[in-house]
């Protein structure tokens, strides 16, 4: 049998940042190549995505164990997959797919799946000898993703409601990825005395590790960001994004959405953000509209062409999805989760189409993250424009802006993407 044959697989249970249990899997080949995959995730979770397996136990982690995902790894995929090719990516997928046999992964789990995906990837790479980034990329590293951050969290605060989920900065104008962290690290520090001025009290940290939110209005958000920029020295070189994550605040029933603490309809939430697209420089505008709505996603593409509107939750890294949003013109690009559709091939095939028809690609990792998340390699390997990273307070998301930097000093001749041709102020 040849080198990259699996020889083993192995799982098992450990802890995201959050705390919550993930599945960890360790791929070995008869070479001796290691591969491990977990399986992170969020905190807002689409409806469209891979399940998650859990085992619902309360007298474990409140129920969120994931033993039983971890059976099924050692007892139904391993079984299956000894024997085969780690080089062999897609039959891997497909054959854990077909032992799955449900559209959303649901028998197995999309978590278990996932992180035997990702292990197999990893392995192959190894046995190449090559990080995977440029197993990822099969050529010279050229460009760097120029990260986003996010700095300031939505959610229920004491008294009042942020209704958009994500406040980000981004450093379009940094001129290599060391500045590009430098920039981002200056204006999230620089904004938690901006915010306290505000409310006269220390921001407190919010879910995902950004601050909490001082106001329900996204205006005051956006104006105390550009604050924060502006003192630090970087007007006209730092921008915004937002992630809406409107799902979580849609009423489907009343076809609404809460935004500053009242209940609108799809089109003055567009014409809202509109006006925000007009005042701000944001780069991106991502999940503005629920999942499912179909009918105004196109609308807010017409009307907003001052930002690039993104579907997270919207396509859930399906290439059926994107598919339908590329017909309707409903989105100018799609967050790349993989663990979303549960498989590498799945969300490499979905990440070919929409480059095939000039949509944009935002890797992003899960609130619930973990050290080594397998979508920076994603991120460097794609050699996407630009990706979506974490506030700069948590080892896992430290690590990500480690990555970039250790990419750009092991990839010689490599620079930070120029983003000149995607902004749109």
């Amino acid at each position: 049998m040849a080198a990259t044959t699996i020889q083993s697989i192995r799982a098992r249970q450990v802890i995201d940042c959050k705390c919550r249990p993930m599945v960890e899997v360790d791929v070995l080949t008869r070479g001796g190549a290691l591969g491990r995959g977990c399986a992170p995730t969020g905190t807002s979770v689409g409806s469209h995505e891979a399940f998650v397996l859990r085992d619902g136990d309360p007298a474990e982690y409140h129920g969120l164990g994931v033993r039983r995902a971890i059976a099924n790894v050692q007892d139904i995929l391993a079984p299956a997959l000894v024997g085969l090719d780690v080089a062999d990516q897609p039959r891997l997928d497909g054959t854990m797919n077909e032992l799955d046999g449900t559209p959303d992964k649901s028998r197995l789990g999309g978590n278990a799946i996932y992180a035997t995906s990702v292990a197999c990837l990893q392995a192959a790479a190894a046995a190449c000898g090559l990080p995977l980034y440029r197993y990822l990329a099969g050529e010279p590293i050229r460009t760097l993703p120029v990260p986003s951050f996010n700095v300031v969290n939505g959610g229920k605060y004491h008294g009042f409601t942020q209704a958009f989920n994500e406040f980000l900065v981004m450093p379009t104008q940094a001129r290599d990825i060391g500045e590009a962290v430098h920039m981002g690290i200056l204006t999230f520090q620089e904004l938690g005395p901006v915010i306290a001025r505000y409310t006269g009290k220390e921001p407190g940290v919010a879910r995902s590790y950004g601050y909490e939110a001082p106001s329900s209005d996204p205006e005051v958000v956006l104006s105390l960001m550009q604050e924060a920029v502006d003192r630090c020295g970087f007007s006209g070189r730092m921008a915004f994004a937002l992630d809406c994550a409107a799902s979580e605040v849609y009423d489907a029933a009343a076809r609404t959405y809460l935004l500053k603490e009242e209940r609108i309809g799809a089109e003055a939430l567009i014409d809202y953000v509109r006006g925000l697209s007009e005042r701000f420089d944001l780069v991106f505008v991502e999940d503005l509209l629920d999942e499912d709505d179909w009918e105004h996603f196109p609308v807010a593409v017409e009307r907003i062409p001052r930002t690039l509107i993104l579907g997270d939750d919207l396509i859930a890294t399906s290439r059926e999805r994107l598919e339908r949003a590329c017909r309707l013109k409903a989105v100018a690009g799609f967050v790349l989760k993989p663990n979303q559709v549960g498989t590498v091939t799945e969300a490499l095939e979905t990440y070919r189409f929409g480059r095939d028809h000039g949509l944009i690609a935002v890797p992003s990792g899960r609130s619930g993250g973990a050290v080594h998340d397998v979508v920076m390699d994603f991120s460097v390997g794609l050699q996407v424009p630009f990706q979506k990273n974490g506030a700069p307070r948590s080892g896992e998301r430290i690590e990500k802006l480690n990555f970039l930097m250790r990419a750009g000093d092991l990839c010689p001749g490599s620079r930070l993407a120029d983003l000149s041709r995607l902004v749109r102020f």
